[in-house]
Parts: structure tokens; sequence; C-alpha cells
């Protein structure tokens, strides 16, 4: 699957994501939330779409176009809600979305 996406603002363009990668971006954007989306899926995501560092107190900085981010890893392997809604809003910010329907546009 190809995302043919705007360079400008800083958005990423023509990103060509493995299944896996869609397959987590599926879940991200998926409504209602799914609960199993697992935090070394999404961190594959963001390492393979922006700049993901980790710093020394384990905390993940990630750069994904205009927007920098500091997220903390799950205790679980799967992420909460609230970082689901943080995703969203970068990726989409990045220009970054599913293009099957499946985006929740709230």
């Amino acid at each position: 699957m190809e995302f043919g996406l705007s360079s400008s603002a800083g958005r990423l363009k023509d990103v060509h994501l493995s299944s896996h990668h869609r397959d987590t971006l599926g879940k991200i954007f998926s409504h209602p939330a799914s609960g199993n989306v697992e935090w070394r899926d999404v961190l594959s995501l963001l390492e393979y779409v922006g700049t993901t560092t980790e710093e020394r107190n384990g905390k993940f900085r990630v750069t994904l176009g205009p927007e920098t981010e500091v997220l903390e890893a799950p205790r679980g392997k799967d992420i909460d809600e609230q970082l689901i809604v943080d995703l969203r809003r970068m990726l989409r910010q990045a220009g970054l979305t599913p293009d099957d329907g499946t985006a929740d546009t709230g």
C-alpha cells in the first residue's frame, strides 16, 4: 500500500508501509479504539515514519512531521486509550491516515 501525502508543512511524502505497519496504523485509527495495540508495534511504526530516540529516563522522544512528543512506554504490552488519541493526532498532523475508510474523524 502506498500513501501519497502532501509534502507541505512538514508532512510525510510517499510513505510505503509494510503490511505489519498498515495493520498497526489501522488498529490505531479503528473505531472504537482497539484494546490490542501493542507498544512494540507502535514503536516500530513510529521509527519507520518518524524519528524516535529513547531518552535516559526510558521515555521516547518522537518527531513526526512538524510535531515532537515525549511518549512513555506502557507497563504492559498494550497501549492505553489516551496514547491512541495522541497517536491519532500526531499521525493525522503528519498526513498519515489509513486509506481504507477506517479512520476515525473524531
